[in-house]
This record gives C-alpha cells, sequence and structure tokens, in this order.
C-alpha cells in the first residue's frame, strides 16, 4: 500500500523558497540594499569594474527551443572570462541565459533552479512553463534595487510547454516586466546584431541542423560588432554554448558539433562551404 503523499514545509503558508529563507534563515538571502554606496568621499583611483556576461539568445525549431551564448564575459575593456557558461538547467524542460553582470545573474540562475525544485517538493507537482516563468519575473524584480546601481541582470527564459506541445521564450526588463517572443529573441551587449541576423536566417521549422548553424551565425555577427562578444576561437577550441529543449528534455548540444557548424559560417563567408540557412 503506498504511502499518502505530505507535503513538506506544511506548516509553511508559501510554496517559495525565497519566502522560507525570510522567515527562517533572512540572514542566507541575497539582499540588494547591501548594495546601496553610502554617501561620502569619493575613494582614490579607479573603481573595479565587475565582470559582465554579454550576448544570449533563443530561437524556436522544429522540436522545441534552442538557447545559445558566446563564452566570454568582459571587465571593462578587458577580458575577464573567455569560459563563462550563460545557459543554465532550470529543470527537465526549460533554461534560463543570462546576460548582465555575472556574480548577480548567477546568483539569481542559480537560485531560480532552487526555488522550482523547492516548488515540486512542497506541492508535490512541478510549476507550469508560465509559472515558472513568472517566478522569473519575480525574481527579477527583487532585483531592481541593485539594477539601479548598475548590477543589472537581464535574463531569457525558454522551454518546452508539455501542455500546448511546443517551445517557448520569455524576456524580461529591469523591473521584472515579463514578454513573450513568438520566433526567437536575443540580448547583452551584442543583442541587436543578434536580432538582426536571427530575423535573416530563422524561418519555421528550421531542422536542429539548421538551427544550431542559424544560432552560430548569429553568434558570430555579434561578436564581429560587439566588442564584448566572444567568437568562436579556433586556436583555443572556445566555441559557443548551445542547449536544445524538446519534449524529450534537456539536452547540450556536443562542442564537435557546433564546431562543425562555427566552420561552416566561417568557409561560407571566405566563399566556401554551404550557402546560408535557408537558401539552397
Amino acid at each position: 500500500m503506498h504511502e499518502q503523499w505530505q507535503p513538506r514545509f506544511h506548516d509553511h503558508l508559501s510554496s517559495s523558497f525565497l519566502d522560507l529563507l525570510r522567515a527562517r534563515h533572512p540572514d542566507l538571502l541575497p539582499d540588494p540594499p547591501r548594495l546601496r554606496v553610502e554617501a561620502g568621499p569619493v575613494p582614490a583611483g579607479p573603481v573595479p569594474a565587475a565582470p559582465v556576461g554579454t550576448t544570449i539568445l533563443a530561437l524556436k525549431y522544429r522540436d522545441g527551443v534552442l538557447m545559445a551564448g558566446d563564452r566570454q564575459a568582459t571587465e571593462g575593456y578587458q577580458v575577464a572570462h573567455r569560459r563563462i557558461e550563460k545557459i543554465y538547467k532550470a529543470d527537465d524542460h526549460s533554461a534560463i541565459a543570462i546576460a548582465g553582470v555575472a556574480g548577480p545573474s548567477l546568483e539569481m540562475a542559480r537560485l531560480f533552479q532552487t526555488e522550482l525544485e523547492h516548488y515540486e517538493k512542497v506541492e508535490g507537482e512541478g510549476l507550469s512553463l508560465e509559472g515558472k516563468a513568472n517566478k522569473l519575473a519575480q525574481m527579477v524584480r527583487l532585483n531592481l534595487p541593485a539594477a539601479l546601481q548598475g548590477f543589472i541582470v537581464i535574463p531569457i527564459f525558454a522551454g518546452y510547454d508539455l501542455r500546448r506541445g511546443e517551445g517557448r521564450i520569455f524576456k524580461y526588463d529591469i523591473t521584472g516586466g515579463r514578454y513573450e517572443e513568438l520566433d526567437h529573441y536575443a540580448t547583452g551587449s551584442g543583442g541587436k546584431d543578434a536580432r538582426n541576423a536571427l530575423k535573416r536566417l530563422w524561418r519555421r521549422d528550421l531542422s536542429r541542423e539548421d538551427a544550431v548553424r542559424a544560432a552560430a551565425e548569429a553568434l558570430i555577427d555579434a561578436a564581429e560588432e560587439d566588442v564584448g562578444t566572444g567568437g568562436p576561437d579556433l586556436v583555443k577550441g572556445i566555441f559557443p554554448s548551445l542547449k536544445l529543449i524538446s519534449h524529450g528534455g534537456y539536452e547540450e548540444v556536443p562542442e564537435d558539433e557546433v564546431e562543425r557548424a562555427c566552420k561552416v559560417v566561417l568557409d561560407q563567408r571566405r566563399g566556401e562551404g554551404r550557402p546560408p540557412v535557408g537558401v539552397e
């Protein structure tokens, strides 16, 4: 005989992990007010720049949605990291991509993962994809005091909606505004260039291969125009990070597949290889 499921933390009224921390361990909460700068003398010398993650994108394809990001983080006019990861699995059918100041962005991505896990443990079932998007909007809104001081976090959330049977993409502004994109989206320092590329390359019912190549080409376009975006480095073996989310779940695109896609794009621009996506 199966035991009846009982919710954990049944004495707590909310399913939110953040609310649980506020009630039991407020000392462990991320605290944007700590970032407030009190009036006082201006310190001598330049203020150290915080590492900033740059270009991320998402696009729908035949089986679901693809998310991608370059691997570079900048610190002012210098490269802070060349292999930073900007796409994180949220759960089996969704992921979050981060752009903005690296520290708060990474913290938000990890806390979002914990929020979804906690909700499922408390309620016995997971949030809908729309519910997850709304939960992330609340977290972005909570970061507003820090964002007004320059610690901006701008994520993209995407996943496969099991109820609708399709991939979905959500974008955000710094106030926590949540907006759904129907086809594709890109943000970050090279977001405008990546969006322009996706407008040219995207079409309905893209195959996996063409979706990977379109994402690679959009990031290469962004890297050519934006100094903050890192392009593929064939010498050091650094390539964009690409993830797929479909009915079968979350999947990382193998690096050798990403490398091949980048080489096809670069060869095509040298007048060799295959034509652009959608042109036969």
